[in-house]
């Protein structure tokens, strides 16, 4: 008998000659509450995606909004899970069973305190780093080796906890810089898609590394 974490890594690894399909997982808490928060930055993305492909999020099911739709002609699953960001693993789970989606192919998209307002990173594999919503998707999966997209919401200046903070609404004067980024890993993210995560790597890394070097001239 495997145990049941590999049982779900090999089922989800059994799609070899089938054609490859994208889940794109953003990540959030639902309702009206939570919008425009910090902590939903990866449902901003998600939902910038769907606008620019034309994909309508009207599926509700499986714990999640979601929609089939295609990023330059590649067929893509787009999913908002709809149960607090700390039981969001359920609804990866859920969609890439149903769909037998590799988990290779599973993209999220999340808030990190550990990388400045105004940037993002694209990353394989890693632990949680404290964000509850991957510890979820880490357990239910029973693995670590998806895809990721690391959007900055940076740290608290002042003593303001942690978990507050990301509950807390983006501030006005950081709209600007809030929609360059947001429009900026869409992008990226559709790159990881077309063209595979080495190359939307050094695609984007490279020319983030350029925008700090003309901040540091300046």
């Amino acid at each position: 008998m495997l145990p049941s974490n590999l049982k779900k890594i090999f089922f989800w690894r059994g799609n070899e000659g089938k054609q490859v399909m994208n889940l794109i997982v953003g990540l959030g808490n639902p309702g009206s509450r939570y919008q425009l928060t910090r902590h939903n930055i990866g449902f901003m993305v998600l939902e910038k995606i769907a606008a620019r492909w034309e994909v309508d999020l009207k599926q509700k099911s499986f714990d999640a909004l979601w929609n089939r739709g295609k990023i330059a002609g590649t067929e893509v699953l787009l999913a908002m899970p709809q149960t607090f960001m700390n039981l969001s693993g359920n609804a990866a789970r859920r969609l890439l069973a149903y769909f037998k989606v590799d988990i290779n192919n599973l993209i999220v998209i999340h808030d990190d305190l550990d990388l400045p307002f105004g940037s993002f990173r694209l990353k394989t594999g890693g632990g949680d780093a404290g964000h509850k919503g991957l510890k979820s998707i880490i357990t239910c999966l029973g693995s670590a080796d998806f895809m990721r997209v690391r959007m900055g919401i940076g740290k608290p200046a002042d003593r303001t906890p942690v978990e507050d903070y990301v509950l807390q609404r983006f501030n006005p004067d950081e709209s600007t810089l809030l929609q360059q980024v947001i429009q900026s890993a869409s992008e990226a993210t559709a790159d990881i898609v077309t063209s595979g995560m080495q190359q939307a790597m050094a695609k984007y890394h490279t020319k983030n590394k350029n925008m700090s070097h003309k901040k540091e001239d300046g």
